[in-house]
């Protein structure tokens, strides 16, 4: 199995911790396993490129190309941030906006249907749960096949003050999880609102495209006649 683990963020606190554990109940020694931290990647300036002419002519095209190339060969996608005042990190956003261009609206990677995502996220109090909405919308645009999403209440701002009952509450939540990650790898399809979706960007495609390189795109995955 390849697996691709995306950090919203570079420090590696509550929410690094309990994507770790879940990485040790899913993954072995014979799976792949490829890290990104988002950082460093430049804010998107909204030029278009990526969708008007190519995602080559993105200026940050060597920032974000191989993490892009990493989901592609990915049966698993992991998406972690912790929450930052009620919604993902800022760094985690401005590489969902460099994504923009493989959106079903636009040149959807056919094989994403067959991949699992998951979203992942931590909050001392409230908030963790709109983050991983908010990563599943992403996810959903981008034609994944299933995403589970799992956000967690710690009840503290360091691993090392959580309650060791909690921690053991949290690990019995991720072992659930888990075992349903790995019965859907390799074994997922998507939901009837993605095929919807799908069908109805299909239709827009065939009938009143207004960009070229998203029409021969359509085309040539056999999504649309000419």
């Amino acid at each position: 199995m390849n697996v691709t683990i995306i950090h919203g963020q570079k420090h590696k606190g509550n929410t690094y911790k309990l994507t770790e554990i879940l990485r040790n109940k899913i993954c072995t020694e014979n799976d792949t396993v490829e890290e990104f931290f988002v950082n460093g990647i430049d804010q998107c300036i909204g030029c278009a490129n990526c969708i008007m002419k190519g995602e080559q002519y993105c200026p940050h095209y060597n920032q974000v190309d191989p993490i892009i190339k990493s989901m592609d060969r990915s049966n698993l996608i992991i998406i972690t941030s912790p929450n930052y005042c009620m919604g993902m990190t800022g760094q985690l956003k401005t590489f969902f906006d460099h994504l923009a261009y493989r959106w079903m609206s636009h040149r959807p990677n056919g094989e994403m249907h067959k991949k699992v995502g998951i979203a992942i996220s931590t909050a001392a109090g409230i908030g963790a749960n709109k983050v991983t909405k908010m990563i599943r919308q992403q996810l959903f645009w981008l034609y994944t096949g299933e995403v589970f999403r799992k956000s967690f209440i710690v009840k503290a701002y360091k691993w090392e003050d959580i309650k060791p009952k909690r921690i053991t509450k949290l690990e019995k939540d991720l072992d659930r999880l888990a075992l349903k990650i790995i019965k859907k790898v390799d074994n997922t399809s998507p939901s009837i609102k993605t095929r919807v979706v799908f069908k109805i960007m299909s239709k827009m495609q065939e009938r009143e495209s207004w960009n070229d390189l998203e029409k021969r795109h359509w085309m040539e995955n056999g999504w649309i006649k000419s």
